[in-house]
């Protein structure tokens, strides 16, 4: 599978979070602890926000990211309140740069870590579903950027805590009508640009890790010694598949089947539960 983190809050150079803290996302590509796969080398991406810009800017390369000068180059020299960063281990696609997070529609970032099981038996009729007008803009062939798709097509303009509720209902319903058990495994990031959106689910209840570090001012309170901490705003926040660093109170891991809204003074985190295409909890969930 794969390890991510997202960042919003105080512009910071994107070298500060991918390559300095010790257990950074650049580590974790050749020493991931809690991933499925202890090395993610099957492709990297960032994606970042720009003052002025309507669109993020992204990159994406099929190597590893621990040994890519040009990672290194570019997260020296930018400087961002806002980006995504993933290191891919394929579950069975084409590594290409196509294939690689994060996923970007106009103003939305998406990525991805987890499968759709049995995929390759689901793909056909998961992609029926996604709306025509979106279709062509399908560049791969993973199940993250169909799932993404799926998002766009069920309202993730509009609320997007609901459009991947949904998402995930319909995936579910379709695996367990094609006799797949346990379809769905996933922690997500979405963002528009403006707020953070995280997810964490899988149909078994078994859900790969997910952290977010602890509110700015609780930082300082516990590690009042760490320079860093004096400059960042209360709102900034990191989500992650696994901490960057063992400090003391920093991380706090979503529950099982959860979502939040991260950053922006507006934290929460709540239930997430699938719902069907039309809005509604799907039978199981019922009983």
């Amino acid at each position: 599978m794969c390890r991510w983190l997202a960042y919003t809050g105080t512009p910071v150079l994107l070298d500060s979070v991918l390559y300095r803290p010790a257990h950074s996302l650049i580590d974790q590509s050749l020493h991931a602890r809690m991933g499925v796969e202890t090395t993610n080398g099957d492709g990297f991406g960032i994606g970042w926000y720009s003052p002025g810009m309507d669109t993020p800017a992204v990159i994406r390369e099929t190597g590893p990211a621990w040994n890519n000068r040009n990672l290194r180059e570019i997260s020296a020299h930018v400087r961002s309140h806002l980006f995504f960063a993933h290191i891919r281990a394929s579950t069975g696609s084409a590594i290409q740069q196509t294939n690689c997070h994060p996923f970007r529609h106009g103003r939305w970032l998406w990525m991805h870590n987890g499968a759709i099981a049995d995929f390759h038996r689901l793909r056909r009729d998961l992609c029926l579903v996604i709306d025509p007008s979106l279709f062509a803009d399908i560049e791969g062939s993973t199940d993250s950027e169909v799932m993404f798709f799926l998002a766009l097509t069920f309202g993730l303009d509009q609320d997007p805590l609901t459009a991947v509720a949904r998402m995930a209902g319909h995936v579910e319903q379709l695996g367990r009508r094609h006799g797949v058990d346990h379809p769905l495994q996933m922690t997500v990031a979405v963002t528009d640009g403006e707020q953070l959106w995280a997810f964490r689910y899988s149909s078994e209840r078994r859900s790969r890790s997910l952290y977010y570090s602890a509110e700015v001012d609780t930082l300082r309170a516990l590690h009042p010694d760490l320079e860093f901490l004096s400059g960042l705003s209360p709102e900034t926040r990191l989500v992650v598949s696994e901490p960057l660093s063992g400090l003391q109170g920093a991380w706090n891991e979503f529950p099982e089947s959860s979502c939040g809204l991260v950053g922006a003074g507006a934290d929460f985190v709540q239930d997430f539960v699938p719902l069907t295409a039309d809005g509604e909890l799907p039978h199981h969930a019922l009983r």
